[in-house]
Formats: C-alpha cells, structure tokens, sequence
C-alpha cells in the first residue's frame, strides 16, 4: 500500500510547481520562497482561477483518455 505522507507531498509539490507555472504564464510575479504580501487579491485570484481550470481540463483529459482505451468514447 503507498505511503500516505509520501502521496500527500507529491500532490502539495504538484500543486506548488502548477501555481508557479501559472503566474508566470499570466504574468504575476509570484516569488516561490518569498513574501507575497504586495501581490493584489486580484492578480492572485488571476492565478487561482487560472490554476482551477487547468486542473479541470486535465481531468477532462484524462476522463476522455480512459474513455478511449476502454472503448467507451463517443
């Protein structure tokens, strides 16, 4: 059975490497180790929102790739 601290690190990583992808990619200088505190609720919203959707398309994504190698797809 797989290490329940293990998993939950991987997923907290995951999560951090996604947010810092994102703020560059939308343009909020996001520091990964620093303090954020000049930041606008706005810009940081930017990044939430931006993050949320990339997480859901990639569940769609995968949702469709084992749809297709169950045969199942439309």
């Amino acid at each position: 059975m797989p290490d329940r601290e293990s998993d939950a690190s991987q997923r907290e990583e995951a999560m951090e490497d996604l947010k810092l992808e994102v703020a560059d990619d939308v343009d909020v200088p996001l520091e990964e180790d620093g303090d954020n505190g000049d930041l606008t609720a706005r810009q940081l919203g930017k990044v939430g929102g931006n993050m949320v959707k990339r997480l859901v398309q990639r569940g769609e994504q995968a949702l469709a790739d084992d749809a297709a190698e169950d045969g199942t797809a439309d």
